[in-house]
């Protein structure tokens, strides 16, 4: 024999639906931030490596020149870090903030709730540029809560500055 009421039971199943917080949609960082970072690494620890190996080589010995196979191996370590950082790298954006998540060993992830963005900027140096890459900056009140979203295609880039700010803009004015 049951007790209660059809509606009693209802509410009691439905409890757990109602509690259950939808995940965020994580968006990660396109592939030429990695091919820019890896060309970067192979350019310089090249260099490194050809200074290494050819003046202890000319000058010392050409027994010396297996100095060059240290900053070689560096790289070959680099390019697998890199790798690695790349895929954890990505951003959520979220109702009332936004989600910023980074790092292998130690992950951090930063909430920046959109009322308290004060400045968000979108940067883009030489380098990023040729590639065609930009990078967008977000300033709030506390400097323990700016981030950066490094490596993004500019225009997505423009569009996230853009809704940011507005999102921003709206959140401050209930202030």
């Amino acid at each position: 024999m049951e007790t209660g009421s059809p509606h009693d039971r209802r509410d009691a199943a439905d409890m757990g639906t109602t509690e259950q917080v939808a995940e965020p949609v994580w968006t990660g960082l396109p592939p030429g931030l990695l091919r820019m970072r890896r060309l970067l690494l192979v350019v310089w620890l090249g260099l490194i490596a050809l200074a290494a190996g050819l003046l202890p080589g000319l000058l010392v010995g050409p027994a010396w020149a297996a100095f060059a196979l240290l900053p070689l191996a560096l790289a070959a370590w680099g390019w697998v870090l890199l790798g690695r950082n790349w895929r954890s790298w990505r951003y959520a954006e979220r109702a009332d903030d936004l989600l910023i998540s980074r790092g292998v060993l130690w992950r951090e992830e930063t909430v920046v709730p959109y009322g308290r963005m004060q400045l968000v900027e979108v940067t883009s140096g030489p380098v990023e540029r040729y590639f065609g890459l930009a990078s967008v900056q977000l300033h709030t009140a506390a400097a323990a809560t700016d981030a950066t979203i490094p490596g993004l295609d500019p225009a997505e880039a423009e569009r996230l500055r853009d809704r940011l700010t507005e999102l921003g803009e709206a959140r401050s004015a209930g202030l």
